[in-house]
């Protein structure tokens, strides 16, 4: 902890200490305060200028600031410590915060694997060590000084990851993390696009390590940068060169598990790891030559490794009993995991009650009564409305938590037994736990039964791929995102859920009960329908949706309602048919439509906007310049008509770069949103693919050859082999086109043709030369077999393979 003043002088502010402060927390987001009598928020400006949540943050109950400039408002009590930067304010300060404790660092970086070795080093170490890391994978130039915040004089060993997107990033991450100990890991393409070159990349990772006393690397990939690498010391692993100090060179599979053997030290030695895949045989490599560089016992290391636990990153959420959703953590509980976790369950607005169940927290580094004081603030502060803790430890201090509805159990089977009498209905149900704690039996037996084909949705994809589209707006355009047909096939709330906490403008849905099933899913930002049927007006005016009118006869039913209804200045959005000749109000019928509105009071036109017919389309670029220029003769006459001003938008999502002039106030992003955008250039293009359809095996049969398979007998093989038949038709949204060869699925890495028709519930592939059984994953799409790829293979388009995608297959979304 700092006083305010301590703080003012390490991050070199002016301005006036008005109010005496300990500072113990620092927040970069007014959606996730905790503590704020001893907060510190932190105006970073980025894609939106943190000054602007200043009222948000005050308003929770902080009262201290770092700014780049005060408010011309008055806040009263309040500390601004006045700055030039914010965020070298944020990284001076958690740089003086790590100068402060003498704790051995270890530094991560690289391309790829930082996150998995940093937690599988944390596995391997935690039993001799106190250990402070990132959490999850917070490895930027704001999660690394938040990381490097959290260390204590309780902690001896920091495991630190550092990320970097571009040059001149590093040096700021190296002053904070501090490493003695360095590890470079697998050099791949990832964010190759901010650097001149593959050479300037790493370069300019390597400065994480200008001070460590020791680099680990895989001598195979830095044998041309072996005169750049200037630590002291070195260890080096290969499978390749025998002049290393750990030579990789024999690999089996043995019983599930991979088998390596090493030279050491002149002598032989071996480890076995529980996985097969050879990224996970990459990174516990590196975790090996680790601990051997570090000085463990070559016997200790091969126990520890063979031990080694799978690493969720993702909080994953479904649909649970009982009208539940349940957040399932089942794997990975400390302090750092659990407030993130929280902060997502608060996002989640479709249920009223808010549970979570959490185990026993181990190796926290503090002390028991310190840890559940924590814990129990965090539980206060994220205003859970019932907590189930299971184990001894967070049954010995449940005093501490001041919450109405409590259950504790001694351990996971207790809680089993007594599952039902808890009479969980309508609530948010968030799964933290330990992984000894083996939550994932609680997490089975509260969600739904449900079809095993699933779709699998990336939050944090679709939110990078909505930050894309806003790093390519003018400044002050708003954002409309379409919600319409399920999200493209996506969901519903926990689409809106998420693009609500990200704070787009507006949503748009096509009808009036999809506009009523978010609002009862706790959606409260302006929602637009696009075709709303008068016979639901009551309802939609109930709910708050405001209407797009497109006709002269709807334009009159509207009115007629307002007035029936006695309502004022109810906001409507115009449509103008500007050649796309589907829905709206014709250039020859604008003045008529101006003296109509002259003489309304009932409603309030909040945004008029058109839809450009073909703006990814390079050949109808003139096209698009007409609908543009018609599109502005209509709304200066309407807005003169009406004498004041409104929202003007007419970009799809094909526009939004091609077409920066058209941005106006808005934009309307629809399946870029999803990572699907033709009109992207490849050099621009840092989209996303969101979307992972998987379903599994039922059966595999033999099948001779000539032998005829599925309806109307027209799939063969051409020589004897194998088919595997998958839990997937056309019911599911698996169109008939795909058969007969014609889709390609992804199993054990290798694509695999269909054979025969599509059935409506499942479909067979030919898995012949696949080592493959039943119920291993079979994969539809992923990022890997795009969408478009899809769609192109029956001569469709990326949105009808996407919203054909039938309801009954569940959905499951993913937050890291």
């Amino acid at each position: 902890m700092y006083s305010i003043k301590e703080v003012k002088q390490i991050i070199n502010a002016h301005g006036p200490i008005i109010r005496e402060a300990t500072v113990s927390v620092l927040i970069t987001d007014s959606r996730r305060i905790i503590n704020p009598a001893e907060a510190l928020f932190f105006a970073l400006s980025g894609r939106r200028d943190g000054h602007d949540f200043i009222p948000e943050a005050y308003n929770a109950g902080v009262r201290s600031f770092v700014v780049e400039r005060e408010p011309a408002e008055r806040y009263s009590g309040s500390n601004f410590l006045v700055v030039e930067n914010v965020l070298a304010a944020l990284q001076t300060l958690a740089a003086y915060h790590r100068g402060e404790f003498d704790l051995q660092v270890i530094g991560i970086t690289g391309s790829n694997g930082k996150t998995i070795i940093k937690e599988w080093l944390y596995q391997l170490l935690a039993a001799d060590k106190n250990i402070v890391r990132n959490p999850k994978s917070y490895n930027s130039q704001v999660g690394v000084p938040l990381s490097v915040w959290q260390i204590n004089k309780e902690h001896d060993l920091g495991i630190f990851e550092a990320g970097i997107s571009t040059v001149n990033e590093m040096d700021a991450l190296e002053k904070m993390i501090e490493p003695q100990i360095g590890i470079f890991t697998h050099i791949g393409s990832a964010h190759d696009e901010g650097f001149a070159s593959r050479r300037e990349k790493v370069l300019e990772k390597l400065k994480l390590f200008k001070h460590s006393e020791i680099l680990i690397y895989n001598y195979d990939q830095f044998i041309d940068y072996k005169k750049d690498i200037l630590t002291p010391k070195k260890f080096t692993w290969s499978q390749k060169f025998k002049e290393v100090d750990l030579y990789v060179f024999s690999e089996t599979i043995i019983a599930k598990k991979f088998y390596l053997r090493a030279k050491y030290k002149g002598q032989e030695i071996e480890c076995l790891i529980p996985f097969l895949d050879q990224a996970s045989i990459e990174n516990a490599i590196v975790c090996w030559a680790t601990m051997l560089a570090m000085g463990y016992d070559p016997v200790e290391v091969d126990n520890r490794l063979e031990h080694l636990t799978a690493v969720s990153m993702r909080l994953e959420l479904k649909t649970g009993i009982n009208d539940c959703t349940i957040i399932d953590d089942s794997y990975n509980s400390d302090i750092q995991s659990l407030e993130i976790a929280l902060n997502f369950l608060n996002q989640q607005n479709q249920h009223q009650t808010k549970t979570l169940i959490l185990s026993d927290i181990f190796q926290s580094g503090l002390q028991q009564n310190e840890l559940y004081k924590r814990v129990a603030a965090l539980v206060k502060n994220h205003k859970i409305d019932k907590l189930i803790g299971v184990g001894e430890g967070i049954s010995a201090h449940q005093e501490y938590f001041d919450i109405l509805k409590k259950h504790f159990y001694p351990d996971t089977q207790s809680l089993l037994k007594q599952l039902d009498s808890l009479e969980f209905s309508g609530e948010t149900i968030l799964i933290k736990g330990s992984r000894t704690f083996e939550f994932e039996r609680i997490s089975k037996a509260l969600s739904q039964k449900a079809h095993e084909t699933l779709m699998e949705i990336n939050l944090n994809a679709m939110i990078d791929n909505l930050n894309f589209y806003r790093s390519k707006l003018l400044p002050g355009v708003k954002v409309m995102v379409m919600v319409k047909a399920f999200s493209y096939g996506s969901g519903t709330f926990e689409i809106a859920n998420v693009l609500q906490y990200a704070r787009v403008d507006y949503l748009a849905v096509a009808y009036i009960d999809e506009g009523v099933a978010l609002r009862d899913s706790g959606i409260t930002l302006p929602i637009m329908v696009l075709n709303p049927e008068a016979s639901a007006f009551d309802k939609m005016v109930a709910h708050d949706l405001e209407p797009e009118l497109f006709s002269f006869n709807q334009l009159d039913e509207f009115v007629k309602f307002a007035y029936q209804n006695n309502l004022s200045d109810y906001p409507v959005h115009l449509k103008i048919d500007t050649g796309m000749h589907r829905l709206g109000f014709e250039g020859f019928e604008i003045e008529t439509l101006c003296d109509f509105l002259e003489e309304i009071k009932y409603i309030k036109v909040k945004s008029v906007f058109s839809h450009l017919a073909a703006s990814g389309s390079p050949e109808h670029d003139a096209f698009t310049l007409t609908q543009m220029k018609r599109f502005e003769k209509a709304y200066l006459q309407i807005e003169e008509a009406l004498g004041y001003k409104f929202i003007r938008h007419i970009s799809n999502t094909s526009a939004i770069i091609r077409w920066p002039m058209a941005q106006y106030d808005m934009v309307r992003l629809g399946i870029g949103l999803y990572g699907i955008d033709a009109a992207v250039p490849d050099h621009l293009n840092g989209l996303q693919s969101i979307a992972t359809l998987k379903t599994s095996v039922s059966q595999v049969k033999k099948i001779p050859a000539g032998e005829t398979i599925g309806y109307e007998r027209l799939g063969k093989l051409n020589k004897d082999g194998k088919i595997a038949t998958v839990r997937i038709g056309y019911a599911d949204g698996y169109l008939r086109a795909f058969g007969n060869g014609v889709g390609k699925m992804l199993v054990k890495g290798t694509w695999v043709p269909t054979v025969g028709n599509i059935a409506m519930d499942m479909c067979m592939i030919d898995v012949s030369d696949v080592d493959i059984k039943e119920g291993d994953d079979v994969i539809v799409f992923n990022d890997r077999q795009a969408i478009e790829a899809m769609a192109k293979q029956i001569g469709t388009i990326p949105y009808e393979i996407l919203t054909n995608i039938s309801q009954r297959v569940k959905r499951v979304y993913f937050y890291e």
